[in-house]
């Protein structure tokens, strides 16, 4: 009895998803728990495993799926083939001339094959074809840079002008995927749909370098966790925002919307796009949860096993520019939340300190917000505040 592979549920408001790739073909021995494919929903990426050992057999190879398709089904079996079945396939060699190729241009295309052989207009007669009998299968397909040029029959040849030899100039097409177009959407409708602004300031990161500097290693080694900036900021944000109720709210065209609570999204990048997973409650972690919650989410997202759970909700959000070297940003609002904070790069400048000037740590912060909502005055003290807090960390520990 063939055991199906069904489209899981990835999310409440998950309900279609994309075939990204199959990481096995059609006809495959997989074990128990074999990865198959990724799936590629509106909020994340995510492998599906077999449900059972046997012969994979593939119905939908590539496409828009919902919930609950079957798009494929395994023959249950305890062992993979025999070597000695391969090797019987393959005719033996007599001479040159009766040997087989094993590959052979124009294949019958697969569905995915022929896709991209469209996109990229690739004649599939000059492609060789790798698959079972000869098939073009996925990978077969060059890029359009590449692709194998087919001789024109033009009866006499035609003059070309002499031009510079500028090196390659390749042009490459390639399929935009779920994500990225879900991240499109959300920006276009976050830039359409609010009345957003952005206000600065400077931080002065002298006291918080020490700070970490003095108890990095001792840290490290009680919690088996790095000690970093974002729970600092982490903290104090969660503090800005207990003051200042108002940017940790949601803007509704007949009400706002409070928390009482702090779920403070943490902008992560991955090979796939920009995510924002939520350490849920920050307002009541340690320095280490905080730490560790951050770690596992960027871990996880650059292997791709962020799910949609891990993402979903978020009052407020946190984005590092400076992590790649930005010095100044303005963020965009991950809506329907209020606002957002933009950490950037740490750069030593000359500032005035007690009418002399000095050297010092400096890093621009950024408060993108919704102006609907939230009024200037409420935006540039809260960032007061957490540069307030940043520049005095113990204060973070006493609470005042």
């Amino acid at each position: 009895m063939t055991v199906d592979i069904v489209v899981p549920a990835a999310g409440e408001s998950v309900t279609e998803a994309d075939i990204a790739s199959w990481y096995k073909a059609d006809g495959d021995y997989v074990a128990l728990d074999d990865a198959l494919l990724e799936l590629e929903t509106d909020k994340a990426s995510m492998d599906i495993n077999a449900p059972a050992a046997g012969i994979l057999r593939v119905t939908i190879e590539d496409g828009t799926v919902s919930v609950g398709d079957v798009i494929g089904h395994i023959e249950p079996s305890d062992q993979a083939p025999a070597p000695a079945q391969q090797v019987a396939e393959t005719p033996p060699v007599e001479s040159p001339a009766a040997t087989p190729a094993a590959t052979q241009p124009g294949g019958h295309p697969s569905p995915a094959a022929a896709k991209l052989l469209r996109e990229r207009a690739i004649d599939a007669n000059a492609v060789t074809g790798t698959g079972r009998n000869g098939r073009i299968i996925k990978s077969d397909v060059p890029s359009a840079a590449s692709a194998p040029i087919v001789e024109s029959t033009t009866e006499a040849p035609v003059e070309q002008p002499a031009t510079r030899n500028t090196g390659e100039r390749g042009v490459r097409r390639e399929r935009l995927s779920r994500l990225r177009k879900t991240i499109a959407t959300r920006l276009i409708d976050a830039q359409q749909s609010a009345a957003l602004l952005t206000t600065f300031n400077e931080v002065d990161m002298a006291a918080v370098m020490a700070l970490r500097s003095e108890y990095k290693d001792a840290f490290k080694e009680k919690y088996d966790v790095g000690l970093g900036f974002m729970s600092f900021f982490t903290k104090a944000v969660c503090d800005a925002l207990q003051q200042f109720p108002l940017i940790n709210a949601q803007f509704e065209p007949d009400a706002i919307v409070y928390h009482d609570y702090c779920d403070i999204g943490i902008a992560v990048s991955t090979p796939k796009g920009l995510v924002v997973p939520v350490v849920r409650n920050a307002q009541a972690l340690s320095f280490n949860e905080i730490e560790s919650a951050i770690l596992g989410y960027a871990k996880r997202g650059r292997d791709g096993k962020l799910t949609p759970d891990d993402m979903a909700g978020g009052t407020f959000t946190i984005t590092n520019g400076g992590v790649f070297g930005s010095l100044v940003s303005t963020p965009i609002v991950n809506r329907p939340q209020s606002a957002i904070l933009g950490m950037h790069n740490i750069v030593k400048r000359p500032v005035v300190v007690n009418d002399e000037i000095v050297i010092r740590p400096m890093m621009y912060i950024a408060l993108t917000y919704d102006h609907r909502l939230i009024d200037g005055k409420d935006a540039v003290q809260f960032l007061v505040r957490i540069k307030a807090l940043i520049e005095s960390p113990t204060r973070l520990l006493l609470g005042v």
